[in-house]
C-alpha cells in the first residue's frame, strides 16, 4: 500500500512532491560576521531536496532580531546573495524552499546588539539563554537580559521589517516564506499574557495581543501573495522561557484570521517535542475546522503518527527535525522502511561539515 505521505501536495501555488517536510532547524554555520549564507549551507540544504518541502532555518529579518551566533539573515544584498544559490541547488534536485522569517525579539543578548538591549513586546525578565560565540569560536550559553519594550513607531518598523526581508525571499528564489510566530520568539511574546502585559492597543484582551502577528502577516502578504505565505505557531508552546499552556484559544483565533486572509499554510509546532504536553486530536479537528489551507503537523512526528493524521484529515503533511539531521534522504529512508541513522547532538549547533554534510546516504 502507498503511503499517504508520498502523495503530491498543493500549499498555494506550490505543488509538493510528498509530504515529508523538513522541519526549520537552527544549525549556526553562517558565515561570519555578517550572517552570510555560504556553500557548506548549500550542501546541507541541497543534500536534503527530497523533502517535500524544506523550511530554512530561522533567518533574521533585522540585526535586531538576532540571538544566536551565525545564523543567517536575510536583510542584505550580500545574504541574498548567498540564499540564492542555495535555493537554485534546491530547485535543481527537484525540490522547493520555504525561508523561515525570524526575529527573536527577548531571547538574545546584549553583545550581539552593541552592548543595546533585545526588545520585546514588554520589558519583563525571565529566565533564558541566548547561545553567544566563545573566546574560543565554539557556542556559548549566556543568560538573556531583561529586555526592553518596543515603542508604538518601533513595531511599525519591525513590521517593515517583516516585508523588507518578504521582497528579499523572493529576489533570493524561495518559493514561499514562513513566519516565525512559536517557541517564545518576537510573535509569540505578543501572542501571550505571560510576556504581553502592554496597555495600549498590542495588550490586553485576545484580539489586541494578536494584532502585532496579523499586522505582520498583512505585511508579508502585501510583499508577495497569501498563496506563498504560511506561519508557524506553538500556541501550547514551552519554550525559550515562554510556558505558553493556556494558547489554545489564541491558537484558534489567529487560524481562523489566516483562513481569512487565505494563508497558504499553517505550521502548527505541538509542544511534547520541548517537553510539553500532547496535543489531542480534539484541538486538531477544531483547528482544521479554523483554517481550510494546508496545515503541517511538527512535533515527535512518526510516519505512523503522521499518516494516522492525514488519514483523519486534521492535517496535509508532517514536518521532522532530527531525523532530516542524521538523513539526509529521509523520504528514502521512510518509503522503503530503511533504518535511521543516529543523530550527534554535540554537532547540532556551530562547527563545520562534521555532523552537518557528512551524514550517510543509503548506498546505491
Amino acid at each position: 500500500m502507498t503511503s499517504s505521505l508520498f502523495e503530491p501536495l498543493s500549499i498555494g501555488d506550490i505543488k509538493l512532491a510528498n509530504r515529508i517536510v523538513m522541519a526549520p532547524l537552527t544549525r549556526m554555520r553562517a558565515t561570519a560576521p555578517d550572517d552570510i549564507p555560504n556553500d557548506l549551507m548549500l550542501e546541507y540544504y541541497r543534500q536534503r531536496a527530497g523533502a517535500g518541502l524544506i523550511v530554512s532555518e530561522g533567518t533574521q529579518i533585522s540585526p535586531i532580531g538576532k540571538g544566536y551566533m551565525d545564523t543567517p539573515g536575510i536583510y542584505s544584498e550580500a545574504q541574498v546573495a548567498g540564499w540564492r544559490p542555495i535555493t537554485d541547488a534546491v530547485h535543481a534536485e527537484g525540490g522547493t524552499m520555504a525561508a523561515q522569517l525570524w526575529h527573536v525579539g527577548r531571547v538574545s543578548h546584549q553583545s550581539f546588539h552593541d552592548g543595546e538591549l533585545p526588545v520585546s513586546a514588554s520589558a519583563l525578565p525571565y529566565r533564558n539563554r541566548a547561545t553567544i560565540k566563545g573566546e574560543d569560536g565554539r557556542p556559548l550559553r549566556a543568560d538573556c537580559p531583561t529586555p526592553r519594550a518596543l515603542g508604538i513607531e518601533e513595531i511599525a518598523a519591525t513590521v517593515e521589517d517583516y516585508r523588507r526581508a518578504t521582497l528579499n525571499a523572493r529576489e533570493a528564489g524561495f518559493d514561499l516564506v514562513e513566519i516565525h510566530g512559536a517557541h517564545g520568539y518576537l510573535v509569540h511574546q505578543f501572542l501571550s499574557e505571560q510576556s504581553n502585559q502592554r496597555t495600549d492597543e498590542y495588550g490586553g484582551s485576545l484580539e489586541n495581543r494578536a494584532r502585532f502577528a496579523l499586522e505582520v502577516v498583512d505585511a508579508v502578504v502585501g510583499a508577495w501573495d497569501p498563496s506563498r505565505v504560511g506561519i508557524r505557531i506553538s500556541p501550547q508552546g514551552n519554550f525559550n522561557g515562554l510556558d505558553d499552556n493556556d494558547g489554545q484559544p489564541m491558537g484558534l483565533y489567529l487560524a481562523a484570521e489566516f483562513a481569512r486572509r487565505d494563508l497558504a499554510m499553517l505550521h502548527l509546532s505541538e509542544p511534547d517535542w520541548a517537553g510539553g504536553p500532547a496535543v489531542d486530536d480534539g484541538f486538531r479537528r477544531d483547528l482544521r475546522a479554523a483554517f481550510d489551507g494546508a496545515i503541517i503537523g511538527a512535533g515527535n512526528y512518526t510516519p505512523e503518527k503522521a499518516e494516522r493524521l492525514i488519514a483523519a484529515g486534521v492535517i496535509d503533511a508532517a514536518a521532522f527535525g532530527r531525523a532530516f539531521i542524521a538523513n539526509p534522504d529521509l523520504p528514502e529512508r521512510i518509503r522503503t522502511d530503511a533504518p535511521l541513522n543516529e543523530p550527534d547532538g554535540t554537532t547540532f549547533y556551530g562547527g563545520d561539515a562534521t555532523g552537518y554534510i557528512d551524514y550517510p546516504a543509503l548506498a546505491g
